[in-house]
């Protein structure tokens, strides 16, 4: 029986795979994704370390830009254009390259110095990449960052209407600085090493973003800290001084990350604090988690001595974990027992001495005068268990593939495999997971000195024993997949949790204290009756407080909720404040949308608000058709003002030619892909489906794959993903009049034909949970995705920053050479209610806030306060052209912008949508002819439209009483127009 079942499942792999397939023993040719391209420096500095290569002996060396190889000398700068520098700088910026030789005496691992003087006004992050002798000496020397030092631009905090401190706008410290190259993730504890051979080496170092002056460049031999018994020994006669140094953390500081702010800290153990207002008290949380951000605080000290350093901080890290830190004493770490200096979780503040492991406050050296005290966020001590977890989800990412080529993909847990005979050792693979990562486990365990274990030894521990368990029947990992690689629960989604939260490194710090001597410090959290009388006073004080809470306002001020988080609205209150307000005398109260959903019962109880921003493009539609909504066309200057916009997407927010909303912000959908993956490779970047169709058999081979955001739709298919396909096509989804539905065309059906073929011919995914992680792993190293995953590439892939780019849509080429690339974009829209106080003002309020000048303005603030990760994707065309982003991909979404189609509503669209998902189900899973497929979705869509059209007037008695025209794009793009007669075409496509 035995022997007939082998057989038997022989003889199904060779029906499923024809071609053959892949066991344990694959293609000599083939390579995993991630040796596509350069080992990562841990790999090859255990490497190095093997092979008894060592850091040179005592040599440096500078090269000064008058000796750099470059293609273009105008860039070559005198010492008078130098900013201070007084010798000729290189201006480094868009793309361009410079290199230089260097004659070393002896082959060896030397660091590359820069010194350099950042232009970069904006969040654009300042990034090279670093080659020597024509080639990447590893992954991380292909990003490397120059940062920017920024400062509050006033140290006294302004107040908001409501007395609230407003935290202040940043500008940046000009000054020239000098940077060693380290990894851009700082996960590394030293800054990187490179191996340069005896007599000349070639360093080229390229631009990827942003702009800097380069001065010298220097070589030199790998930099050693001394030991905390060498630091005290270089000052043996200093004496400790009896002082008591306090310093407020939220002023009076620098720091590399324009978006570490200050912190109201709604606590009285807080210095300062007040139960009616929120004070800036307190400096980081969840703005200073990110390895390598540095704050730099100056002090006064009126003695030369040895000092004690304590910092009073709250680190109430999410998963329970330490954070670490670097000690900076006037920008350099004092003694390596000072990097890292470990914060255990505490959910109460405290004060935390640095001191070493016995227990003995350390003592800092410092002269008579001002001092920078520094602290570096610093991840490298979980750096080894982030590398040994990503080595292990790569592995289970191979494995998992492997045994989909074997089963064809078959979950059927009735179905047995006799897997263990087609992968042998599958079963010590699994458990030697287990095994690596339960000494990653002891590692962990002895950073960390809490009494409970965090979540991400948790997940750790999980993740091995889910491990151990399928190891021990192996022949079951087919049917238990979700337990391995698929679903939340499985051992690659906790490790990848893990992955995520582990080099976290939040920390609030409210104050710092040198001191010595007899002197106290002061305790750290408030007394009990402190407590107990301000948390009574804040209770009280909540009821009288209108801190941006949806209540009326009066009869002269404009009511506009906000669906948005707080600092959203606080920036939009105080920029109305300071410009709109003070321009037109029209007073403006904003607020936090409770719920979008109750602007619906707001509206029927009449108690709506006169503007609402941040709502979703489907609810102005909604309220319109019940009357609700002011029509936006009937002011004079709109069709004007609606040149700002993509034509596109005003199509939801119309019915026939009137416009009830405007649209506030836009998606995009283009194509991301990974250059490094991609040169790696040698293939283009597809312009059309037909490129996609002919990349995928190298793809495929190497165990990746391209990415449609069908895949990241669940069971339900959204018209993001599907409407896209038969507009390509020339199709469309609404017939003559809109009373029946138009996916029943040829050119619908071939759109929809299609979109399911790349799934059962092309074998692109069915379904992936994050593209965002894959694009990361390089399992799909491009695919199409949204403005979500550019904000999570761009603020949370550090690891592959500059290494990944975008393009326009796939498309399909017509006959005259076009290519067709619709895809939908819809975003937030704003809109007035018809129950405002006034029309004409609402309307002034809504121009101002999308105008070019607001919107530019609100975008760079907020993401110069908040970080990297609060992009705002304005609507404004204009504005958009002057959002702190990379050009170049600025330059590629506005192309895609002029290919925005956004599907028209009419009362029965939702059908549309849910039966084109329907169909792509029916065909792909069930089988179904897509005529056959597509014919009966028409009958349900027809007659669920016509239901839908009597309920709003426009059937009566199943005859038709008045048209329902579906908005064009043609017809948007002739508002305006001086020979437009208003009878356009309403039928018109595209």
């Amino acid at each position: 029986m035995k022997f007939k079942r082998i057989v038997w499942s022989v003889i199904m792999l060779f029906f499923i795979f024809p071609q053959g397939f892949v066991s344990a023993e694959t293609n000599s040719n083939d390579k995993p994704a991630e040796q596509v391209v350069e080992e990562n420096y841990h790999t090859v500095l255990e490497t190095w370390e093997k092979e008894g290569k060592k850091g040179a002996s005592d040599f440096e060396a500078s090269v000064s830009p008058s000796d750099f190889q470059i293609k273009d000398k105008k860039n070559l700068l005198s010492a008078a254009e130098s900013k201070g520098y007084e010798d000729r700088v290189f201006y480094w910026h868009n793309q361009e390259s410079v290199s230089y030789e260097i004659d070393v005496k002896e082959a060896g691992l030397y660091e590359l110095s820069f010194d350099y003087y950042p232009l970069s006004n904006e969040v654009v992050p300042i990034e090279g990449a670093i080659q020597v002798n024509d080639k990447y000496p590893f992954y991380e020397s292909r990003r490397i960052v120059f940062p920017a030092d920024w400062q509050n631009d006033r140290n006294k905090f302004k107040k908001d209407r409501f007395g609230n401190d407003m935290i202040p706008k940043q500008k940046r410290v000009e000054k020239w600085n000098r940077l060693t190259a380290e990894d851009a993730s700082q996960l590394q504890s030293e800054p990187l090493k490179f191996e340069l051979k005896k007599g000349k080496n070639k360093i080229t170092l390229a631009n990827l973003s942003g702009e800097m002056l380069l001065g010298n460049a220097y070589v030199h031999f790998p930099s050693k800290l001394p030991s905390y018994k060498e630091y005290l020994a270089d000052h043996k006669d200093q004496k400790q001084v009896n002082t008591l140094i306090t310093r407020d953390a939220e002023k009076n500081y620098t720091k590399n990350s324009s978006y570490i702010r200050p912190f109201a800290a709604n606590d009285s153990s807080a210095i300062p604090s007040n139960p009616k207002t929120l004070l800036l008290n307190t400096l980081g949380g969840d703005s200073w988690t990110k390895s390598g951000q540095t704050v730099n605080w100056k002090v006064n000290v009126k003695k030369d001595g040895f000092y004690n350093l304590t910092f009073k901080v709250l680190q109430n890290k999410e998963t329970g974990g330490p954070v670490f830190r670097k000690l900076l004493i006037d920008g350099k770490v004092p003694f390596s027992e000072a990097a890292p200096i470990t914060f255990d979780f505490n959910k109460n503040w405290t004060n935390v001495t640095l001191e070493d492991n016995k227990g003995k406050p350390f003592l800092f050296y410092l002269k008579k005068g001002e001092h920078e005290i520094g602290l570096e966020a610093d991840a490298s001590p979980v750096e080894p268990v982030l590398h040994t977890t990503n080595e292990i989800m790569r592995e289970m990412e191979e494995l998992t593939l492997e045994i989909r080529k074997l089963t064809g993909n078959q979950t059927d847990r009735s179905r047995g495999w006799k897997i263990s005979e087609y992968i042998p050792g599958i079963d010590k693979k699994l458990s030697g997971w287990a095994d690596r990562l339960d000494q990653e486990l002891k590692y962990l365990r002895s950073l960390d000195h809490s009494r409970e274990d965090s979540q991400d030894i948790v997940s750790l521990e999980m993740a091995a024993q889910k491990l151990r368990n399928l190891s021990k029947k192996p022949d079951q990992i087919p049917s238990r997949l979700t337990e391995l690689s698929e679903g939340s629960s499985s051992a690659a989604q906790m490790l990848g949790n893990m992955l995520v939260t582990l080099p976290e490194q939040p920390l609030t710090v409210d104050q710092f204290y040198l001191h010595g001597g007899d002197k106290e410090l002061p305790d750290a959290e408030a007394g009990f009756w402190e407590k107990l009388i301000d948390s009574v006073k804040r209770f009280f004080l909540s009821f009288f407080s209108e801190n941006y809470s949806a209540k009326e306002a009066d009869e002269k001020t404009l009511e506009v909720w906000v669906n948005r988080p707080r600092q959203y609205v606080e920036l939009l209150q105080n920029l109305s404040d300071q410009n709109f307000t003070p321009e037109t005398g029209i007073k403006v109260k904003f607020s936090i949308m409770p719920e979008e959903q109750k602007l619906i019962l707001a509206s029927a109880s009449n108690k709506q608000p006169d503007i609402a921003l941040g709502i979703s493009s489907w609810l102005p539609y909604e309220l319109s058709i019940r009357g609700a909504a002011v029509d936006l066309h009937q002011f004079d200057d709109f069709e004007a003002f609606s040149k700002h916009f993509s034509p596109g997407a005003f199509l939801p927010l119309m019915i026939g030619d009137s416009v009830y909303a405007m649209p506030e912000t836009q998606d995009f959908f283009v194509q991301f892909y990974r250059k490094d993956i991609m040169q790696a490779l040698d293939l283009p970047v597809p312009d059309t489906w037909d490129d996609v169709k002919s990349i995928l058999p190298e793809l495929q081979r190497f165990g990746m794959n391209y990415y449609t955001h069908i895949a990241g739709a669940t069971g339900f298919k959204p018209f993001q993903a599907t409407a896209p396909f038969v507009y390509q096509f020339d199709g469309d989804l609404y017939g003559k009049n809109g009373m029946k539905t138009a996916i029943g065309s040829e050119e619908s059906l071939k759109g929809i034909q299609f979109m399911a073929e790349l799934n059962t011919i092309y074998s692109l995914p069915l379904q992936v949970p994050n593209f965002y992680n894959h694009f990361r792993y390089s399992t799909l190293p491009i695919g199409t995705a949204n403005f979500t995953t550019y904000t999570q590439l761009t603020a949370a892939a550090p690891e592959i920053a500059g290494w990944w780019d975008i393009a326009p849509h796939p498309g399909v080429k017509k006959e005259d050479g076009t290519v067709e690339r619709w895809a939908t974009g819809s975003g937030q829209s704003a809109m007035i209610f018809k129950g405002t106080k006034s029309k004409e003002d609402s309307w002034e309020l809504l121009k101002w806030w999308l105008s070019t000048e607001t919107q530019t303005e609100f975008a760079t603030n907020l993401q110069m306060l908040y970080g990297p990760e609060y992009m705002w994707n304005t609507s404004n065309l204009e504005a958009f052209k002057n959002l702190p982003w990379p050009d170049k991909h600025k330059e590629t979404i506005l192309k895609q912008w002029e290919y925005l189609y956004e599907v028209p509503k009419n009362p029965g669209s939702y059908m549309i949508e849910r039966e084109l998902s329907n169909i792509w189900n029916r065909i792909v899973f069930d089988g179904v002819n897509p005529r056959s497929a597509v014919d009966d979705s028409v009958v349900a869509i027809d007659r669920e439209i016509k239901r839908k059209m009597e309920e709003f007037g426009y059937v009566k008695d199943g005859k038709m009483v008045k048209p329902y025209p579906i908005p064009t794009i043609e017809q948007v793009k002739n508002w305006g127009d001086e020979d437009n007669d208003g009878n356009e075409d309403e039928n018109e496509n595209n």
